[in-house]
């Protein structure tokens, strides 16, 4: 069957994105309008976390920060892509090129987690 579709097709679709559009804003004037609007200097002071704010945004960060992050998509590709390799090879549907294949990419994940221990992520105390 062969169906084409036509732009009436979408009218429930739009009709769902013009009332979600329109329950934000209207949510967003009401609360503006009926809320209370009290201004004093505490309530306009910068907060953040109860700490006040010192320095620039731009001071620079440790690079343990951007190596664990690195570390954690290492593990996360890794299991993302041995759970299916996994369940196939098991039914022997991948062979020996699975299996070398998988090595190779094992063999990459080891080199990543190589070079984050010899940076020293997992050292945190220095």
């Amino acid at each position: 069957m062969n169906h084409t579709y036509l732009p009436s097709d979408y009218l429930p679709i739009l009709i769902q994105l013009g009332a979600a559009i329109g329950f934000v804003v209207v949510t967003m004037i009401a609360t503006h309008l009926l809320g209370p609007n009290r201004r004093s200097k505490v309530k306009d002071d910068t907060w953040e976390c109860g700490i006040e704010s010192k320095g620039d945004a731009r001071a620079p960060i440790s690079i343990k920060y951007f190596l664990t992050a690195i570390l954690f998509v290492l593990f996360d590709v890794e299991i993302i892509f041995m759970y299916p390799w996994a369940v196939n090879f098991g039914k022997e549907k991948l062979g020996w090129a699975g299996y070398w294949e998988m090595l190779l990419f094992m063999g990459l994940l080891l080199i990543g987690f190589y070079y984050v221990i010899k940076k020293g992520v997992l050292k945190w105390e220095q």
